[in-house]
């Protein structure tokens, strides 16, 4: 449902068309289940982008047809089936290489999109920062670009030979140039988004804050629990890719301490070269971090699947020196054949559960304790700046007045990098 306003001022809601599509698969690997739950996730994706799935279409094969993904006589299915169920749109389970969509296309009548294609367009609907849009743009004209080159071998038919080429040549010439110097113009612009991000960093590094990153698979959760933890407003739906540009909020733990968490885009399998590549700088991020709450929907009979892709990807982005807590979600709801891995540490929430949230925020602070330094110290009364630093900067666990030496006697944990580790050397208390 989508809306706008009347003559009056009042929303009124309308009904959006959703286009009507056939999904295709080929099955080339070994087992059923992993097939069938691509396939499933295909749907969803095609129901996130506003696509109505009509049927499936799969065959079972030793590898794709390199000509045309699935065999001859599928493709005349599929002819059969676009023609007979009325569906203007036919998406396909893998990337597929500009000969296949060509030869596709010469036998049916509907538009050929492939997995990536369903995928960018979802991104470009939900991308809202400038960075956002930019990447997305970035990472369809990369998909074009040789795409567009396939089809010179089409237009260059007009003729053959010194001086026969055809317009069409020469416009896809010009195409070609104009995205090439787009791609050049967007990682311009990116190059200075990314310097201004790094700056943004190095001043929360320079403030000492504790960061947390909340990874996972897309729609495990992750902007639900982000919003519950900090109180904010990111946009939460039961859709794929509801998140597409990180936000960062403070998130307050049980004894008062301030740490900062970002939401961030959700993984998939199978995700685009060009957006893995697109995205880098985002996830970069990542590395920067001190803990990572890693998300998994246990609702999901492909959680195991889930994890391990968002476990592959954080091994290439080179965060193996940062604490992971895995939070496996929606425990009210859990698969019948879920079993925790014993990887990372972990704890089993719901996010809509208060007492839950509380749980794992008791058990942010253990991890952030983890990496703190323990102090006792005596600190004088006449030193209020320094006793408001410890309440708020640092994990206070005791605080006493001693009436006689007219001071405070504090206790707690604080990080080692921050300045006030060093101020605090002066009052420690000796044995």
């Amino acid at each position: 449902m989508m809306g706008k306003m009347d003559e009056g001022g009042f929303f009124v809601e309308q009904k959006v068309e959703r286009e009507k599509a056939i999904l295709v698969g080929c099955h080339t690997t070994e087992g059923d289940l992993p097939f069938h739950y691509s396939m499933d996730e295909l749907a969803s994706l095609t129901k996130t982008a506003n696509g109505e799935v009509l049927t499936t279409l799969t065959q079972k094969r030793e590898r794709v047809s390199p000509a045309t993904y699935i065999g001859k006589g599928k493709v005349e299915e599929l002819k059969t089936l676009v023609d007979e169920m009325e569906a203007k749109l036919v998406i396909f389970n893998d990337e597929l290489s500009p000969s296949q969509v060509r030869n596709i296309a010469r036998e049916v009548d509907a538009r050929i999109l492939d997995r990536t294609q369903l995928i960018l367009d979802i991104f470009a609907q939900r991308a809202r920062s400038k960075e956002g849009k930019l990447q997305v743009e970035l990472a369809q004209l990369q998909y074009l670009l040789p795409r567009l080159s396939g089809q010179g071998t089409q237009l260059s038919r007009l003729g053959a030979g010194i001086g026969t080429r055809g317009p069409g040549e020469t416009k896809l010439e010009a195409d070609r140039r104009h995205i090439r110097d787009r791609i050049h113009d967007i990682k311009s612009q990116l190059s200075v988004v990314v310097q201004h991000r790094e700056r943004y960093r190095e001043r929360r590094k320079k403030n000492h804050v504790f960061q947390v990153a909340i990874v996972g698979y897309t729609n495990a959760g992750k902007s639900t629990l982000f919003n519950r933890l900090t109180e904010a407003t990111s946009y939460e739906e039961n859709q794929l890719f509801a998140t597409l540009d990180p936000m960062t909020k403070k998130c307050i733990l049980p004894s008062g301490f301030t740490v900062l968490i970002t939401d961030t885009v959700g993984f998939i399998q199978d995700l685009p070269t060009s957006l893995i590549a697109a995205f880098r700088s985002t996830l970069e991020e990542v590395k920067e971090d001190d803990l990572l709450l890693h998300v998994v929907d246990t609702s999901n009979p492909d959680y195991f699947q889930h994890e391990q892709t968002v476990d592959q990807l954080l091994e290439e982005l080179e965060t193996s020196h940062i604490q992971q807590l895995t939070v496996y979600n929606k425990k009210d709801i859990q698969h019948p054949d879920f079993v925790p891995s014993t990887k990372n540490d972990s704890i089993q929430i719901s996010t809509l559960l208060d007492n839950d949230r509380q749980q794992l925020k008791q058990l942010m602070e253990t991890k952030v304790i983890g990496v703190m330094k323990d102090y006792h110290v005596e600190v004088p009364s006449t030193e209020g700046k320094l006793l408001s630093q410890l309440k708020n900067e640092t994990i206070l666990r005791e605080l006493a007045f001693h009436e006689e030496k007219q001071l405070y006697i504090c206790k707690g944990y604080t990080l080692v990098d921050h300045p006030i580790f060093g101020q605090l050397q002066k009052y420690k208390v000796k044995g």
